[in-house]
């Protein structure tokens, strides 16, 4: 391998040529120990930067090994180091020159604790991937300056993430806070919990754009009749509020903290940094938020029972539309999450089509004919029989009473437990409403893709690429990814892309949607993000996620 002093060498001579005669330098150098791969080098001062690779032995990282023993350890670990990583270079950033010359992206992330490409462990060596600038003046090389920056700042950078050189207790809480949420979340099944919030944390958040918490915030505590107290593995017993499983409404009035509830559970199923205030908002791994979408696509999804008796004999068992409703979008959407192995929904009344949530006594007896089942009509038999949980913020739908298991009253940030007062109310103001009898079970229909639905290619080029996070171009199509309000990262809509284009190649053919899912998420869990897509800006996300993004493709063809 040619050593770091050959490329100090090499860069050095080729001072004040033109841009292109940077691809000289590809390729690995360095040694056993510290090696510098650039992988990809930028054509142009303004192209998209070039990708690098540094790689540390143990001798140099010295990371304890049982730090990064499991993959959740190793998620953390990781997570933590390239936060480090970006701290290290950010005094290494030199924007003088053309374009993008000297500037460095590493793909640190915000609140929540991911799986990222940006890092990862090859056997016991370290690497750290990110994209750098390549230093120009116009369109001629700054050899010398490109050589300070790629022999000396950036590897001193990589050695700032040495064991020696972090803060070795902040390492280990960040990884045992992971290691303690995951343990957390295998409990909750057992527990007959949906989610759990611990006393003490903090919910709101400073502003609508910001994830940090909001100064002055009222701690959370608990109900005493929700109280429950878990085990963890390095924090001792958590006490706090245990969401049970079944049919829970979330209720209160206005600007009291019924929605900011539901959102820190929403995002409760990633662990969070320690000081974030919801490090301790443990959510089932398979719950999924849901919300009306006039305008998706939706294709093949059995709506019957949502849906059916359509106008002029049209049936709904393979229903497909390019503009659906809001209540079609919601039922879609139920469905779909039900196909993926979804354990409880998480709905606002706020996004949902109210037509699909209720529909009250008065409409039933001036309506006698309905193609719609509403939501509060399937919502016991939801639970009873599929086992699905659904957790409900509502204001103004007070027929919900009748249904739920439990109900909470946010008043000043604060929750009551109210379920027996609200049946007294249910009881003393009854709506005349009529319940309909379940009508048949609610059986999502399996799926089965065609390969060529993800096909990335634009023209004879592949074109994957995320705008923020909320929108994904795949080849000629853009996906809106709006919806899907679990999703915290940039770089989980450029990890969807990354997996789409792999099952576009890799996938199975005739394999069900969520067998294909799986296939893409366990080649990614076993061989990591960059082995799918040699990016360094990919996030890990659920299959519920990817599962979203495909059904919102507009290409998305069933055998």
């Amino acid at each position: 391998m040619r050593t770091l002093d050959q490329l100090a060498h090499t860069l050095a001579q080729l001072d004040g040529r033109g841009y292109p005669s940077y691809k000289q330098v590809s390729g690995p150098w360095g040694d056993a120990d510290l090696m510098l791969a650039l992988d990809h080098v930028q054509g142009d001062p303004f192209a998209t930067p070039s990708r690098l690779r540094v790689r540390l032995s143990p001798a140099i990282h010295e990371l304890p090994r049982e730090l990064y023993a499991t993959a959740t350890r190793r998620m953390a670990l990781c997570d933590f180091l390239l936060r480090r990583f970006a701290g290290a270079v950010s005094g290494a950033t030199d924007r003088h020159g053309s374009g993008k010359s000297g500037e460095i992206w590493v793909d640190a992330g915000d609140a929540e604790i991911l799986l990222r490409s940006g890092c990862a462990f090859v056997g016991d060596d370290l690497e750290l991937r990110l994209r750098v600038g390549l230093p120009a003046q116009g369109r001629r090389i700054l050899g010398r300056r490109a050589a300070r920056l790629l022999t000396d700042e950036l590897p001193a950078a990589a050695r700032r993430v040495a064991w020696s050189h972090v803060d070795q207790a902040a390492a280990q809480r960040f990884v045992e806070l992971a290691e303690d949420h995951a343990y957390v979340q295998s409990l909750l099944p057992e527990r007959g919990l949906v989610a759990f919030v611990r006393d003490g944390a903090l919910l709101p958040r400073a502003s609508g754009v910001s994830s940090r918490p909001l100064r002055n915030a009222v701690p959370f505590e608990s109900p005493p009749s929700l109280r429950v107290t878990l085990p963890t593995l390095h924090h001792g017993d958590v006490t706090g509020m245990g969401l049970p499983v079944g049919v829970t409404l979330i209720t209160g009035g206005g600007f009291h903290g019924k929605t900011t509830l539901l959102e820190a559970i929403c995002h409760g199923i990633d662990p969070h940094v320690p000081g974030d205030g919801r490090e301790w908002v443990v959510t089932s791994p398979d719950a999924v938020e849901l919300r009306s979408e006039d305008g998706r696509s939706v294709v093949g999804v059995d709506l019957r029972p949502f849906i059916a008796d359509l106008p002029g004999d049209h049936g709904t068992e393979r229903f497909s539309t390019p503009d659906a409703s809001g209540s079609t979008s919601l039922a879609a959407s139920i469905m779909e999450a039900l196909e993926l192995g979804a354990t409880a929904l998480l709905l606002d009344e706020d996004g949902c089509a109210t037509n699909l949530l209720i529909r009250d006594a008065r409409m039933q007896a001036l309506v006698a004919r309905e193609t719609i089942t509403p939501l509060i009509d399937r919502v016991r038999q939801l639970h009873g029989q599929a086992g699905v949980s659904t957790v409900l913020v509502v204001g103004g739908s007070g027929d919900y009473l009748e249904v739920a298991d439990t109900v909470i009253l946010m008043q000043d940030y604060r929750p009551l437990e109210v379920t027996a007062r609200a049946r007294e109310v249910a009881a003393a103001h009854p709506t005349g409403r009529a319940v309909l009898p379940p009508r048949g079970e609610i059986v999502p229909t399996p799926r089965h893709p065609r390969l060529r639905s993800f096909d990335p290619r634009r023209g004879q080029r592949t074109k994957v690429r995320a705008r923020g996070l909320r929108e994904l171009q795949l080849g000629e199509q853009t996906i809106d990814l709006g919806a899907l309000e679990q999703l915290c990262d940039d770089s989980q809509a450029r990890g969807i892309g990354a997996l789409l284009s792999w099952l576009h190649a890799h996938g199975r053919a005739g394999a069900s949607l969520r067998a294909l899912v799986d296939q893409a998420l366990e080649a990614a869990q076993e061989h990591g993000l960059y082995a799918i897509d040699p990016l360094p800006e990919l996030a890990g996300v659920r299959r519920h996620e990817l599962a979203a993004a495909i059904n919102r493709l507009r290409s998305l063809e069933l055998e």
